[in-house]
């Protein structure tokens, strides 16, 4: 049995908000790199070029990529042969986002109640996700989530019938709807299966994917490959003026469901998918 302390996760977790806020993973980076070269379209390549001085700027002077340093969305995976020792769990990751984003001057995004929105001045609570797995590790994954493409997500709960061409549209009218208000060039996060919150959860989980990997499953691969070409074609292009480049990638998550349904969630992101990683 490996023992952890919640110490440890706090430190961790603190360090992750404040680099996922300052600094974007290669993947998504090489791509906003890659798309400044070849973009077609004279304003889309302009757009794209001052993203990337924005990213090196964000990097080199230690500030946030952008003034919404989003909601801290965590994902822990804990190895049934980890024993935590010390605060409860729970109260140990918040602490940790509530020194990140302190010590890292980020913006404070959270309201304590939905309609009453007083804010909570540390941007706790977090939105955690539990796992547990094999082995004596604890992964963590911190994916700080903007609310101006979140706000352009949807849930479709789709009939069996439906099929693949009723979910290609589904994905194609959330993008179509989001338009220049969810900060393209997108990420997209796709999950199908499951139940209403569980393909929401795969969806979310998807955004935190390498671009540069895709869905294990033949037909899946090929639907993310398909869909990437065709969301480009709509040609809103960066920051919504015109171009090549709407979309950065799109990563595709399937879970088992039941014979009577087929719920589909997009979760849209902005060009800043921001998502940290480490093994402890």
């Amino acid at each position: 049995m490996r023992v952890i302390s919640t110490e440890e996760i706090t430190r961790n977790i603190k360090e992750m908000c404040i680099e996922a806020n300052y600094e974007l993973s290669s993947d998504v980076k090489n791509k906003i790199y890659e798309k400044a070269e070849t973009e077609s379209n004279h304003l889309g390549k302009q757009i794209l070029g001052q993203l990337r001085k924005n990213l090196e700027i964000a990097e080199n002077e230690s500030i946030p990529i952008c003034q919404d340093t989003g909601m801290a969305v965590v994902f822990i995976k804990i190895g049934q042969d980890v024993h935590i020792e010390g605060v409860n769990l729970e109260d140990a990751i918040n602490e940790g986002i509530r020194q990140g984003y302190t010590e890292g001057y980020l913006r404070k995004s959270v309201v304590n109640d939905p309609v009453e929105r007083i804010n909570t001045k540390d941007n706790t609570p977090g939105v955690i996700h539990y796992e547990i797995a094999a082995g004596d590790q604890i992964e963590i994954i911190v994916a700080p989530k903007g609310f101006g493409s979140e706000n352009m997500s949807r849930i479709c709960m789709l009939k069996p019938a439906d099929g693949m061409e009723g979910i290609k549209e589904a994905i194609l009218e959330t993008v179509r709807l989001a338009g220049p208000n969810a900060c393209p060039p997108i990420v997209v996060g796709v999950g199908i299966g499951g139940t209403f919150e569980k393909c929401a959860l795969l969806a979310k989980k998807a955004l935190t994917r390498d671009l540069g990997c895709h869905n294990e499953i033949p037909y899946i691969k090929d639907l993310e490959e398909e869909m990437l070409e065709r969301i480009n074609q709509l040609k809103i292009g960066p920051g919504g003026l015109g171009g090549d480049t709407t979309a950065l990638g799109i990563n595709i998550e399937t879970y088992p469901t039941h014979i009577a349904g087929l719920p589909v969630a997009i979760n849209v992101c902005c060009h800043v998918n921001r998502h940290k990683r480490r093994i402890l």
